[in-house]
């Protein structure tokens, strides 16, 4: 089992705690990213972020946060995961694909879901999305139940108050609507393609 799965599983456990007359791209807005998608752009030289989509969970005062959704890191048994959290994986198929969330505490778990299921620990971010740190989900799937979509990561992507304003600014980011088709689906590949197609233009 690779070693970041074990990682997640571990953290899952103890969870709960941009010439004249062309076109121009609409500007950024850079308050209130909450629920949005926020995009690199071809001037992202960073490998962490180079091509990724995030979707920003949350963005105020005290700074924003967001996990990366175009980057799958493999796929592990539901059961497997199930056992490893100290609950009953008997019975129990399917798999859970793992992504990677973002470079700041790589061994946290974050489950982003739709949010017509909610757990204890969900928390309802904007356009039926939600989030959690909360084991239980993976029992509530085993079960029949839980959210009809998730996507699972390790890590997230955060900024300090200002910080990411400023990489806005500076053209390192673009924001656009985030909608559940493009955050769940399994095709990664193309997902900063299809984002960045979200662009409004201005003729």
């Amino acid at each position: 089992m690779p070693r970041m799965l074990v990682a997640l599983i571990g953290v899952l456990a103890t969870a709960g705690a941009v010439a004249a007359h062309a076109p121009t791209v609409d500007p950024p807005r850079p308050r209130g990213l909450a629920g949005q998608l926020l995009v690199a752009t071809d001037g992202l030289r960073d490998p962490r972020f180079v091509r990724t989509v995030i979707y920003m969970v949350r963005h105020d005062a005290t700074g924003a946060l967001g996990l990366v959704v175009n980057r799958p890191l493999g796929e592990t048994p539901l059961a497997r995961l199930l056992d490893r959290l100290g609950l009953s994986g008997e019975g129990v198929s399917g798999t859970v694909r793992l992504h990677y969330g973002g470079p700041v505490e790589p061994k946290r778990g974050f489950v982003l879901h739709t949010a017509e299921w909610t757990g204890e620990d969900s928390r309802v971010v904007q356009g039926g999305v939600a989030f959690t740190t909360d084991p239980a989900i993976f029992e509530a799937i085993a079960r029949g139940g839980g959210p009809r979509r998730l996507l699972v990561t390790l890590g997230y992507a955060g900024w300090s108050p200002g910080q990411l304003e400023g990489e806005i600014d500076g053209g390192a980011w673009i924001t656009v609507s985030a909608d559940e088709a493009l955050i769940f689906d399994e095709d990664a590949a193309t997902k900063w393609d299809r984002a960045m197609a979200r662009r409004r233009i201005i003729l």
